[in-house]
């Protein structure tokens, strides 16, 4: 519960009960000052009774009948003597022109505004005792006596209702009436402590009779805990300043305590508090009930709170209340989202100054990452506040905090700045140092001072990779590419080949092919054969010459790419395949065409690589030999057949049957395989009687069964051939049987005159070919006895096929 207290001064401020101030974190709703100036002077002689508020001024009546109007600051503008005892209410029109005043005497009063200002007053009622409370809104004015409360429209001079008072144990002119209009045609009354929300609606036309044209509704009546001075509507909310009595402990006596002003939400049949502040006004210890009022003024949302020796103003608090609300409360995330949100109505704030509050609290806490987090929303692009921050995080040892959130770019920082956070974690964090190099650009930084600083430290520790790395790459970024090129093959780091293309190094690594070659043969590789024009064949062959693996990678390589840009070295590969990659050998003999045979041929021998051989006699023209190497060396029948197939050479046929004639698995290797080469019944008449053969009977059957298969295509493909031959003679003659147009643009091709005469009277012979070529009749040579045929001269010339004459024609 948040209170007002009174200092030494005199100010009146808010603070929270000692028994809350834990428990509760709730935020104030109003703020509190007093009203001074004409005020101070008026209560000094006089005591305030009520007040009355208007858009333009005020309205303080006082317990000596006299009413003051103020200016909105206090300052007294004018005086009436309204009445020799107490003022107990005063109410103006929304035009300022008009004001109700009632007083102890009983009466009510009416003063209205005439020319030159002045006021004329005349009396609106009397007769039932004292008026203690009048309330002005629109046509209508309401007023409460002992009796209750009255409601009379202006308009049609005519008193609408009376609303009586419930408890009437309660003595009226100690536990006055409290009015206030919500709007137009709502009315909130407040008696002891009970509430009524009073509704004035229009009466319907069959009803009125002698009634007036209004009536009045109460549509929400509830209780409260403490009895109410004083009532003022807050949007759809209530405020509510309530006289306090409380029992104390030491006496165990009532005492009057500090008034309360409370924001409720009203119910249909109760109401829920919303806030409530315990107020410290002069002299509340001696005040009664009656003694407090509540004012309000609509358009502004301020609510004067008004005793004999007081007058306090309460506002409802802006957003540079609320910030401050929560930097008390160190709240200082939710502050900054709230100034940011705000930023075009705060007056007293600034963003900056809230964030950096909050990264001050941060620190403060030992929450050191998010501070520096923090940072980058809160210091943005301002330069210096950022080196100002570096150099506070420094004196605290935690630059390394700091450093994943400093600016790289809008804004830069002083080079400084970024060389002191890299020697921090150059002394005490070597992998961090190296990925502040790796994310940072070279150009924050003096590139010479760190490489030193690195330098000196490789000195205590020379095998330091995560160093040596570093360094590597502060040379890339200085451009000296060499240096970095060798800490890479030193380090054997998977960059090197990315380092060699990014900055065409190519010149730089023809001393250092076998390295490259060493770390990473393929890749090395690829990189060379890919930029033969910066680095030729010939340098890198020589380069590997006493290393003859890694120079048969790289020549295989070549190889496979073209098999024409390393012929020169064709030779010398054959060695090599036979020394580290025999498999590849006899592909590599088959697809060479600048391979030396002979030479092939002597290393193939010498190693005994039986395949090899096998290939290179044969494609030098020794099939013989190389079938007698595959059935002697290999012994493998399957291979001898498929090696005689492929030359398709009966003299093999005759060699490989005559050197399987006493073998017998060799023989029914040849009766499984050769029936579509060589007859079988070759083979079966030079089988000795009596020799045993494995699978005869089944060598026998695929024989047979190869034969009949064989017997089969045939008659398949004879009666194939039969029907397509058919076909196309029918299809040929219906096409010779079609007749050719000619006309006056066809040309003899033998005399190029029209084929047509130009007189069609004329008699004309001609002659047309199937081939569509046109002669006239006497154009053409004469037809021999021995060839009575005629053919197209032009046809027979270009090896064509003759072309017979098809048509005749003569007139």
């Amino acid at each position: 519960m948040a209170e007002a207290e009174e200092q030494e001064t005199g100010s009146l401020e808010e603070s929270t009960d000692e028994s809350e101030e834990e428990e509760s974190e709730e935020e104030p709703k109003l703020k509190y000052e007093r009203l001074s100036n004409g005020v101070t002077e008026i209560l000094q002689k006089d005591a305030a009774s009520c007040m009355t508020v208007h858009d333009k001024f005020l309205a303080l009546g006082t317990h000596y009948g006299k009413v003051y109007l103020l200016d909105v600051q206090g300052n007294i503008t004018q005086k009436f003597d309204v009445s020799p005892v107490k003022i107990n209410q005063v109410s103006l029109d929304e035009s300022g022109e008009h004001m109700g005043v009632c007083a102890e005497d009983g009466k009510l009063l009416l003063f209205e505004r005439s020319w030159m200002s002045r006021w004329k007053s005349s009396i609106l009622h009397e007769g039932e005792g004292n008026i203690r409370s009048v309330k002005w809104r629109g046509h209508l004015i309401a007023w409460a006596n002992n009796m209750g409360v009255k409601i009379f429209d202006i308009t049609s001079k005519q008193r609408i209702t009376n609303v009586p008072r419930d408890d009437i144990s309660l003595r009226p002119d100690m536990y006055p009436c409290s009015l206030c209009w919500k709007d137009n045609v709502t009315l909130i009354i407040g008696w002891g402590t009970s509430v009524k929300i009073c509704s004035v609606k229009e009466r319907h036309a069959n009803e009125m009779r002698d009634l007036p044209s209004r009536y009045v509704e109460i549509v929400s009546q509830f209780e409260t805990e403490f009895y109410i001075s004083g009532l003022a509507p807050l949007c759809d909310q209530l405020v509510v300043l309530s006289y306090v009595k409380e029992v104390s402990e030491k006496t165990e006596r009532e005492y009057c305590a500090r008034p309360r002003l409370d924001i409720i939400q009203p119910l249909s049949e109760t109401c829920e508090e919303i806030s409530s502040d315990a107020l410290t006004v002069r002299g509340f210890q001696e005040n009664e009930c009656r003694d407090y009022h509540l004012e309000y003024s609509e358009g502004e949302s301020l609510f004067y709170i008004v005793s004999p020796r007081d007058v306090v103003v309460a506002k409802e608090r802006d957003q540079d209340d609320h910030i401050d609300w929560l930097l008390e409360k160190k709240k200082y995330e939710e502050a900054l989202m709230a100034a940011e949100i705000s930023q075009k109505n705060i007056k007293r704030h600034k963003i900056l100054d809230i964030g950096l509050a909050y990264i001050n609290h941060l620190v403060a806490r030992g929450e050191y990452d998010i501070a520096a987090r923090k940072c980058q929303k809160i210091l943005g692009k301002n330069a210096a506040l950022w080196e100002y921050e570096v150099y506070k995080f420094k004196e605290i040892g935690q630059l390394k905090a700091i450093s994943p959130y400093l600016p790289r770019g809008d804004p830069v920082l002083k080079p400084l700045i970024y060389e002191m956070i890299l020697h921090e974690f150059l002394e005490s964090d070597y992998e961090g140092f190296a990925t502040l190099i790796r994310e940072w650009p070279g150009d924050l930084y003096n590139n010479s001072v760190i490489v030193q600083a690195v330098r000196d430290h490789l000195k205590k520790d020379s095998q330091n990779r995560t160093l040596l790395k570093t360094l590597a790459e502060l040379y890339t970024y200085d451009k000296n590419y060499g240096n970095a090129l060798e800490i890479y093959l030193t380090l054997r780091h998977k960059d090197v080949f990315q380092l060699i293309h990014k900055h065409n190094l190519f010149s730089s690594i023809k001393d250092k092919i076998v390295l490259l070659m060493d770390f990473d043969s393929e890749k090395a590789v690829d990189m060379l054969l890919d930029n033969e024009d910066k680095i030729s064949i010939k340098k890198v062959v020589e380069e590997l010459e006493d290393r003859p693996e890694l120079q048969h990678v790289y020549l295989h390589k070549l190889f496979k790419r073209d098999h024409h840009k390393g012929q020169r070295y064709h030779e010398k590969q054959i060695s090599l395949y036979a020394e580290f990659d025999r498999p590849n050998l006899l592909p590599f003999l088959r697809d060479s065409i600048h391979c030396p045979l002979e030479k092939a041929l002597e290393i193939c021998q010498q190693r005994n690589f039986v395949e090899e051989t096998v290939y290179l006699l044969s494609r030098m023209g020794n099939s013989r030999s190389a079938l007698k190497m595959i059935m002697e060396e290999l012994h493998d029948v399957d291979k001898a057949i498929e090696f005689a197939k492929e030359q398709d050479d009966a003299e093999l046929w005759e060699d490989l049957i005559l050197y399987s004639i006493d073998k017998p698995p060799f023989i029914t290797g040849l009766l499984n395989n050769i029936g579509t080469h060589v007859d079988p019944i070759l083979l079966i008449h030079r089988i000795k009687e009596g020799m045993e053969i494995p699978n005869l009977r089944d060598s026998l059957v695929k024989i047979l069964q190869d034969y009949n298969l064989q017997i089969l295509l045939r008659e398949g493909c004879k009666k194939i051939l039969v029907a397509d031959s058919l076909s196309l003679l029918k299809k040929m003659h219906r096409t010779q049987m079609k007749g050719i147009l000619v006309d006056e643009e066809n040309i003899c091709e033998s005399c190029l005159s029209p084929i047509l005469p130009s007189d069609a009277a004329k008699p004309f012979s001609m002659v047309v070919f199937h081939c569509r070529h046109m002669f006239h009749k006497e154009c053409l040579p004469v037809p021999s006895m021995t060839s009575p045929a005629q053919f197209c001269n032009i046809c027979s010339a270009k090896h064509r096929g003759p072309g017979s004459a098809i048509l005749e024609m003569k007139k």
